[in-house]
């Protein structure tokens, strides 16, 4: 069964940037197209970004396109969100999961695996 635990949140300022970390244990996420979601309080979970399994398509919500990078190291068995120029409206507890190969990436239903999250809370 893969694990999946993310790393790397914190309080930022506005205009500021973050890397999320997301590493798998227990199994290998090489074959999982793999992807982020967040939460933020009395909202539902929503896509952020998502990644091909080899790497090659990447997938943003329009709210954080041009912001917000996706990438993974399967060597590393590992994915990241680099964040940029971010704001308080990206204050929220962020998860990774690893995805089913059927169904739409940007469907939280699509995933297997999640992480327990890490929270990002970004002041104005």
């Amino acid at each position: 069964q893969v694990q999946l635990v993310e790393s790397g949140g914190g309080l930022v300022q506005a205009g500021g940037s973050l890397r999320l970390s997301c590493a798998a244990s227990g199994g290998t996420v090489t074959g999982y197209p793999m992807g982020w979601f967040r939460q933020a309080p009395g909202r539902e979970r929503e896509f952020v970004a998502a990644i091909a399994w080899s790497g090659n398509s990447t997938y943003y919500a329009a709210s954080v396109k041009g912001r917000f990078t996706i990438s993974r190291d399967n060597a590393k068995n590992t994915v990241y969100l680099q964040m940029n120029s971010l704001k308080p409206e990206d204050t929220a507890l962020y998860y990774c999961a690893a995805k089913r190969l059927w169904g739409s990436y940007y469907s939280d239903s699509a995933y297997e695996y999640w992480g327990q999250g890490t929270q990002v809370t970004v002041s104005s």
